[in-house]
């Protein structure tokens, strides 16, 4: 399957910056003409390339039905690698920035009834799906947890527009995010959709996989890959152009293809943003990537070249 949209490379203007909670600045973008902006639908995110190699993806939190800006929103990391820090300390209206996409590795499907569980910035992908949730009719409720309720952007708003549908979890007043309590509430064919930090994930997965829930996630940094055995090379197959490349052990599939003037976007080169999804025409993929599902796994139709590699000799790829 394909999951990403149309690419778009634009030159867009800061209109508006806020900090909608401690820490939290929310970003508005608007095309320098006024023109409309792409079409994009309830997960996506864009790549701001801040510098020539500061590119950071965030996402879209604003209405998709209003063309004329996008929004999102950005957690100062004070532990980041500098594209955070560059948005809350650089970026002021007016500023012109590139931008790529959008791209959604995290679409909204179908379903009676929505589970949405956010934890700190990851509130962001959901807003845009609880509105689409609403607008459909579909049955759904969020617990959204942070530090604190100063932390939480968006929080009380959402507790304001929604009601007890709506359920805050400022650890400093309640704990942590009973997940078993809330899976447990969930009607059968219930589809979860989670982001936060990664152990908020590791903890829904393992609980979803143990009752069989449905569960779809995005994660920010990718996931462990620790293997005892060491990685081999293997070969890979152009199926447009019939050249076969080697991947040695220590390069990417994404680094061969680039030594060999293959024209391919990537951005992240860690398995999390999917920019370079590519087809898979033969052979058995290594998917080290923290995109896929398992059943999208088990299809063997797409990798992320920038991380997983070949459990067999050969790929033949669509390139």
């Amino acid at each position: 399957m394909t999951r990403s949209a149309t690419e778009h490379e634009l030159e867009l203007v800061v209109a508006h910056v806020d900090d909608v909670a401690s820490s939290v600045r929310l970003v508005e973008l608007v095309s320098p003409t006024g023109a409309d902006l792409p079409e994009w639908s309830p997960g996506a995110h864009i790549d701001l390339h801040l510098t020539d190699d500061l590119v950071r993806q965030y996402s879209l939190c604003g209405d998709p039905r209003r063309r004329d800006h996008w929004r999102i929103a950005v957690l100062r990391e004070p532990e980041g690698r500098g594209g955070s820090a560059y948005v809350h300390d650089k970026l002021t209206p007016g500023d012109r920035v590139a931008v790529r996409g959008p791209r959604n590795n995290f679409e909204l499907v179908p379903a009676p009834e929505y589970v949405f569980v956010g934890g700190g910035i990851g509130i962001t992908p959901l807003l845009p799906m609880i509105d689409a949730a609403e607008a459909a009719g579909s049955r759904w409720t969020l617990d959204y947890g942070g530090r604190n309720l100063a932390s939480m952007a968006f929080g009380r708003d959402l507790a304001e527009r929604y009601g007890d549908r709506v359920r805050l979890h400022p650890q400093d007043e309640k704990g942590l995010i009973d997940l078993r309590a809330i899976l447990a509430a969930a009607s059968p064919g219930a589809v979860v959709y989670c982001c936060g930090p990664g152990p908020l994930l590791d903890a829904i997965d393992g609980l979803c996989r143990e009752q069989g829930v449905e569960l779809r996630i995005e994660r920010f940094v990718p996931v462990s890959n620790d293997r005892d055995e060491e990685d081999t090379g293997f070969e890979v197959e152009l199926a447009d152009s019939g050249m076969t490349l080697r991947v040695p052990a220590d390069q990417s599939v994404l680094s061969v293809l680039e030594a060999a003037g293959i024209d391919i976007l990537s951005s992240c080169r860690e398995g999390t943003c999917g920019t370079c999804e590519t087809e898979v025409v033969a052979g058995e993929v290594d998917h080290r990537d923290s995109l896929l599902t398992e059943a999208e796994r088990a299809a063997n139709d797409v990798m992320f070249v920038c991380v997983s590699r070949a459990s067999c000799p050969k790929l033949v790829l669509q390139l």
